[in-house]
């Protein structure tokens, strides 16, 4: 039985994502990081980044979604070539992913929803450069099926927890400007795996309200004396 430290939020949504897709027998431990619960002690033991989310498989501790995407991958056999040309455009894609579109999105939403400050450039620079990761993918699944390839992978799933924010960043328009990339996110989540991972997040309850309190729990070094 696998353990996901979990929030509702775009990283632990590829774990629940792959979880569901390899039918492994696993369980949710909610972590509530508008309330501050990632910075327990008994968490942090696990999640020295105090980040979700987090497995502990059979003894085992893995943090960072990306890693445990290639963990989950690595000990199934599926969704990532072993060896190989394959496995060479999927680490690309995949850390193309944890480098660039993860982090760059996380920082647009916190520019243009979190941020207490009116900081155009900060908005502008954010906001371009997920445009710009957008076109790069688009441009990609313009050539191949799926972005590592023909089958499809992790570096897809990694993808799809990032892509359902896009109407966050661009209202109603979503990913309209990227067909071949709206395209891939359809299907994925049309997927079955897809459907009962939104069906999981949302039978579980979190604390909504982005306030002060959940500004100190996100943002603890912002407070700092």
């Amino acid at each position: 039985m696998i353990r996901l430290h979990f929030h509702p939020s775009p990283n632990p949504m590829k774990v629940l994502l792959m979880l569901e897709e390899t039918g492994l027998d696993y369980e949710i431990a909610p972590v509530d990081t508008f309330k501050g619960e990632q910075h327990d002690p008994a968490f942090t033991a696990i999640s020295p980044n105090a980040k979700v989310p987090v497995i502990e498989d059979d003894g085992t501790v893995v943090f960072d979604s990306n890693a445990i995407l290639l963990h989950l991958a690595d000990r199934t056999g599926h969704f990532a070539p072993p060896s190989g040309t394959g496995r060479a455009e999927l680490l690309s894609w995949l850390f193309f992913i944890a480098t660039g579109l993860s982090p760059f999105s996380g920082q647009a939403v916190h520019f243009l929803h979190m941020c207490p400050e009116e900081i155009p450039y900060a908005k502008n620079r954010y906001l371009k450069e997920v445009e710009r990761h957008y076109a790069v993918m688009d441009k990609r699944l313009a050539e191949t099926e799926w972005l590592a390839g023909a089958e499809y992978s992790i570096a897809d799933m990694a993808t799809w927890g990032w892509l359902n924010l896009s109407s966050y960043f661009f209202g109603d328009a979503g990913l309209s400007a990227w067909p071949k990339l709206n395209r891939m996110h359809a299907k994925i989540s049309e997927r079955p795996a897809a459907i009962r991972a939104l069906k999981v997040k949302d039978e579980l309850a979190f604390k909504q309200e982005f306030d002060e309190k959940a500004a100190r729990a996100l943002f603890p070094q912002n407070y700092a004396a």
